[in-house]
């Protein structure tokens, strides 16, 4: 935004002018980026001052514009007075900031696509962070990419992170979350992808959607939000998509070992694991072949690189060769400690088909035993405690040795769990037991929703002199 004099942003953001720099200072350049934090923002930022539920962000301008704020966007009643404005920056107010950051969002995005970038928006129950980062790395051999940062996939957080992308992006990839219906369809409203991915549909919000075909109506917004000229990307044995399917929008499936047959079966599908790490996966219905070497090997990534792979085709590129990803914190990485000592870190969030993705992978780690420290799975309403006993039968029947359960709902697990079982009632308890516990050999996963804060249980077994150690024999 920095080619946007403050006329230009207000009218992209449907903003008043209220104050506008004097002099030669009009004509200055635009804002280098946007905050909604006072206390992180730069030098030359747009600050927009939100309401939100404990307070309203406006309140704190003033501290904004002392911090060199370009200038701010807020609400006419947090709006300071003229005279207190420095005269070098603008103030604009809108009655409902938050609206305005969507609308100046949706203004930049539409900006970088007259300028050639294709907008990939990525949503699912599970696995959409992981296949955001192995997609920005994969078409970023290729094109200036820029992506989602942390997990700004919200109302809030999606127009902060297109706003993020710099002039000269090629492809930009947005991650979208869902919490409830029309979710994803506002944020399609704002991202106006050319390219909608669907990783997959499992219980994740069981408790606010009530079942899998809503939870799938949900998701399938983002179908409903492509222009005409966009491409839709989708899991090919997923029936509760298929309702939600447009004949006029290109559509690619992914999926399994098998070429599309019949109308159900893959346009991009894997070949071959190699032992070497190769990955050889088919596309366009056999006629080529990409073959990758990924930087990661869980089975469930390897799944998500053909979500990415299906997505460079449908931006008509043919990548290969090396594919390095650095995966989001929390999201699976493997932390090598002492004493042969390894730790799963996939504490970010966790449901009922993610938790077996992250138990099988656990299954296949070589170990002297496996540990699982699992948390509770939120919001999967009155389903929640039977979800939870699956997969303490899961977990027995893939072979771990030693299960933590923390939590009251993750109590459940043990019900069916005919292993070594602890259980604790929170994260600081939970990383207690397993720092007495664990041992040298051993390789621990540590997953749960994110309420559970297990993050908690990671670091101790870092730290852990006790662990460093070897633990308890």
């Amino acid at each position: 935004m920095r080619t946007w004099d403050h006329e230009r942003l207000a009218a992209a953001a449907g903003a008043e002018v209220l104050r506008a720099p004097q002099g030669a200072a009009g004509d200055g350049p635009g804002p280098h980026g946007v905050s909604i934090d006072s206390r992180t923002l730069a030098p030359g930022e747009l600050f927009v001052g939100l309401r939100g539920e404990h307070g309203d962000g406006g309140a704190h301008v003033a501290d904004a514009l002392a911090a060199g704020a370009w200038g701010a966007l807020v609400a006419p009643g947090s709006a300071p007075a003229r005279d207190d404005v420095p005269p070098g920056a603008t103030l604009l107010v809108h009655a409902d900031p938050l609206a305005a950051l969507g609308r100046l969002a949706r203004e930049w995005r539409r900006e970088l696509g007259a300028h050639g970038a294709h907008v990939v928006a990525i949503t699912g129950s599970t696995g959409k962070t992981s296949t955001k980062d192995i997609l920005a790395a994969l078409v970023g051999k290729s094109l200036r990419t820029a992506a989602t940062p942390a997990n700004l996939n919200t109302e809030i957080g999606l127009p902060l992170a297109v706003l993020a992308a710099p002039a000269g992006t090629e492809c930009l990839v947005l991650e979208l979350a869902m919490r409830g219906a029309g979710q994803i369809a506002e944020l399609t409203a704002i991202a106006e992808p050319d390219v909608g991915v669907i990783v997959n549909v499992g219980d994740a919000h069981l408790e606010l959607l009530g079942s899998r075909e809503a939870i799938a109506a949900a998701k399938a917004e983002l179908i409903a939000g492509l222009d005409a000229r966009a491409t839709a990307v989708v899991p090919a044995h997923e029936p509760l998509l298929r309702p939600h399917l447009r004949a006029e929008v290109r559509t690619i499936y992914f999926g399994g070992r098998e070429p599309a047959a019949s109308g159900d079966g893959a346009d991009v599908w894997l070949l071959a694991r190699e032992p070497d790490g190769l990955v050889r996966i088919a596309v366009d219905a056999g006629a080529g072949t990409v073959e990758l070497r990924p930087s990661f090997s869980q089975a469930h990534n390897v799944g998500n690189l053909l979500a990415a792979v299906a997505v460079a085709r449908a931006l008509g590129l043919h990548p290969g060769g090396e594919l390095n990803v650095e995966f989001s914190p929390g999201r699976g990485q493997r932390l090598e400690l002492a004493d042969g000592i390894a730790v799963i870190d996939d504490c970010y969030n966790a449901n009922p088909m993610s938790m077996r993705a992250a138990i099988d992978e656990l299954s296949r780690a070589p170990a002297r035993r496996r540990v699982a420290v699992l948390g509770d799975m939120l919001e999967l309403g009155e389903e929640g405690p039977a979800l939870h006993r699956e997969i303490g039968a899961h977990a027995g029947a893939a072979g771990v040795d030693v299960l933590i359960a923390v939590g009251g709902l993750a109590a459940e697990l043990g019900e069916r769990f005919d292993g070594e079982l602890h259980t604790a009632p929170d994260a600081r308890a939970a990383a207690t037991i397993a720092a007495e516990l664990v041992a040298p050999g051993d390789t621990v996963l540590v997953k749960g929703s994110r309420g559970v804060g297990l993050e908690r249980v990671v670091e101790r077994l870092a730290q852990s002199p006790a662990v460093a150690g070897g633990g308890r024999r």
